[in-house]
């Protein structure tokens, strides 16, 4: 057997275990886990995976909460040059029937407490063979403890082409189903290496993350971060407002990130004498709210590193100058510009799409998708679909998007997702989803619906109806009854046109109910 090459992620963590295996890396509870435990449990599992019968090229999906075993998951599978999908814990109905078929996931590692709702998509999922189960048991399915009971010595595997040290994510898509990002080369990720530099964390210093691991942000800047520093990661359950600072205190933590309307909430918590009784240094924002910057900073004593970057392709934007409202210059090798409708170049000043492209040319791709892909990297420009201004000297801002896309709570959701589901219930003719303002500074969902001939809709049971068979971010806050959709002269709906009417007196809102 040829020597078994090794991917990104299995090169870190050797280099980790053979400079000092018993310094910790994973804090998680109340337990530790040092490099060598990391490795060992890794090899465990890519091992038990291997008897299972994963083998190099096969898609391994994860589906589970914040817990070392995701990790532990993710980690084999680059090691045995398999791809991790990562799927959001919230995800439901079509939307994860659509993720496990479109991947071609042959092995499912799930939460024993989503186990039911992965079983309840399997007839639309044929290349899934094997569930492994987490922390319970189900019918048909493998108790994960039997991986970690395989043996923790090296891969009998043979391996052609390593892991590029990134996964297969699923970003939403504006009127259709998730779509699968994949990376082509792990080139695009020499831009990172600036963005994480710029926290100032050094080498046995501790990086809090609540995010979870199914997004880009804690798995490839937290986790990823932390592995490239030599710092300690800290893992948190799920993000709580109140716990946060506290959290961060209890382990230590200089840094965490967060995303969307985390920074207004964490200003709702109560003022406390303990709001600087900390030890973190630094917070890396994607979305801080201009008029919460300051007041941010002051209050926690914290400074903000702002930037801007997709699980689309590579291309990032980082401000450590502190430059309020900006998302910062580019870093990394990639160029950003500003574009008009016909693709030709604005001036500082003008709002326009926001592209970029790396000089390795076009680096990732959408799965199953060579129309969007190459929508999407027109003119050899990686379209964003994102709008923004440019000032004279070289910063970006952030001016919302240019495609019919929803954001609550660090979400992108698709209108088709809810769609979809709302159309399935029996009393609907047809729905369009749309975001409207929310006072967190990104979006609420509200779904406009028109029932069928002589159908009455009650919204509180059609929401009832979605919850579910929709991820729960993605259950609209809002509903409107109407006799018609506005619609162009090909019949498609005129979404603008519902953005822009918004919040209707004949608009019902489920938070008023009591």
């Amino acid at each position: 057997m040829s020597e078994r090459k090794q991917g990104l992620i299995e090169q870190l963590i050797r280099g980790r275990v053979a400079e000092h295996p018993d310094q910790e890396w994973l804090l998680w509870r109340d337990e530790t886990f040092s490099w060598a435990d990391t490795l060992a449990n890794t090899q465990r599992v890519a091992n038990g995976l291997l008897e299972q019968g994963v083998r190099p090229g096969d898609k391994v999906a994860i589906m589970m909460a914040n817990r070392p075993e995701f990790l532990w998951t993710h980690f084999a599978a680059n090691f045995l040059g398999a791809s991790s999908v990562p799927i959001n814990i919230a995800q439901r109905g079509p939307s994860l029937a659509h993720i496990l078929a479109d991947s071609g996931s042959s092995t499912v590692v799930v939460d024993s407490t989503l186990s039911d709702i992965v079983d309840s998509v399997r007839k639309d999922t044929p290349s899934l063979n094997r569930a492994i189960v987490v922390g319970g048991k189900l019918a048909g399915g493998v108790d994960f403890n039997t991986l970690l009971q395989a043996g923790d010595g090296p891969l009998d595997v043979e391996i052609d082409t390593p892991s590029t040290g990134t996964a297969m994510l699923y970003t939403s898509g504006t009127t259709g189903p998730p779509k699968g990002v994949v990376q082509k080369s792990s080139n695009g990720a020499s831009g990172f290496l600036p963005l994480i530099l710029s926290l100032g964390v050094k080498a046995g210093e501790t990086i809090y993350t609540s995010l979870p691991l199914f997004h880009g942000n804690a798995l490839l800047i937290s986790t990823m971060g932390s592995i490239v520093l030599d710092a300690k990661l800290a893992l948190g359950e799920r993000f709580s407002a109140s716990k946060m600072f506290s959290e961060c205190k209890r382990y230590n933590a200089v840094e965490f990130n967060t995303l969307g309307g985390m920074i207004s909430i964490l200003l709702k918590q109560p003022p406390s004498t303990q709001d600087r009784d900390h030890p973190v240094r630094v917070v890396l924002s994607a979305g801080c709210p201009a008029d919460k910057w300051e007041e941010f900073e002051k209050r926690f004593g914290v400074r903000i590193v702002e930037f801007y970057g997709m699980v689309d392709a590579p291309g990032l934007l980082l401000n450590d100058t502190g430059k309020v409202g900006s998302m910062g210059k580019p870093i990394g090798e990639c160029e950003f510009a500003i574009v008009d409708e016909d693709g030709s170049n604005l001036e500082a000043g003008q709002v326009g799409e926001l592209v970029f492209r790396h000089p390795s040319g076009q680096l990732s791709e959408y799965h199953n998708l060579p129309d969007a892909t190459e929508n999407a990297w027109a003119g050899g420009w990686f379209h964003t679909g994102d709008l923004a201004m440019r000032d004279a000297k070289g910063y970006y801002y952030y001016r919302g998007r240019k495609k019919e896309s929803i954001r609550r709570l660090g979400e992108n959701i698709s209108a088709w997702e809810i769609e979809t589901v709302v159309n399935s219930h029996p009393k609907v003719l047809e729905s369009a989803a749309h975001p409207v303002p929310s006072e967190l500074g990104e979006d609420e969902v509200k779904i406009c619906v028109v029932p069928r001939p002589g159908e009455t809709i009650d919204p509180a049971d059609l929401i009832s109806y979605c919850e579910d068979k929709i991820a729960r971010y993605a259950i609209p806050r809002y509903v409107e009854i109407m006799d018609e959709l506005p619609k162009t002269g090909t019949q498609r709906v005129r979404y603008q046109e519902l953005k822009e009417r918004g919040i209707t007196a004949g608009t019902w809102d489920r938070m008023d109910v009591k």
